[in-house]
C-alpha cells in the first residue's frame, strides 16, 4: 500500500515541478513579448519620419510600400500626418 502511496506522490510531485517550470516559462516570453513590444515601438517613429524624407525625396509609394512592408493608405497616413500629399 505504502508503495501506490509513494508512487502518487512522487507523481504529484513532478506534476508541481513542471508547472513551476512552465510558468517560469510563461514569465520569460512576457518579459520577451514586453521587450520586443518596446522595440517595436521605438523603431515606429524612425521609420515614419524615413517614410516622410523618402516621399519628399520623390521616392513613388510603391516603392516605399515595398520596402516597408506598410499597406499604402498606413503608407498615405504617414504622409499626410507629416505635411506630404
Amino acid at each position: 500500500m505504502t508503495d501506490r502511496l509513494e508512487a502518487a506522490a512522487k507523481a504529484h510531485r513532478e506534476a508541481l515541478d513542471q508547472e513551476a517550470a512552465a510558468k517560469a516559462a510563461l514569465d520569460q516570453a512576457r518579459q520577451a513579448r514586453a521587450a520586443a513590444g518596446d522595440r517595436v515601438a521605438a523603431a515606429r517613429g524612425p521609420l515614419a519620419e524615413a517614410i516622410v524624407e523618402a516621399a519628399r525625396a520623390g521616392v513613388r509609394q510603391a516603392e516605399i510600400v515595398r520596402i516597408t512592408g506598410y499597406n499604402r493608405e498606413r503608407v498615405r497616413q504617414i504622409c499626410r500626418a507629416a505635411g506630404v500629399e
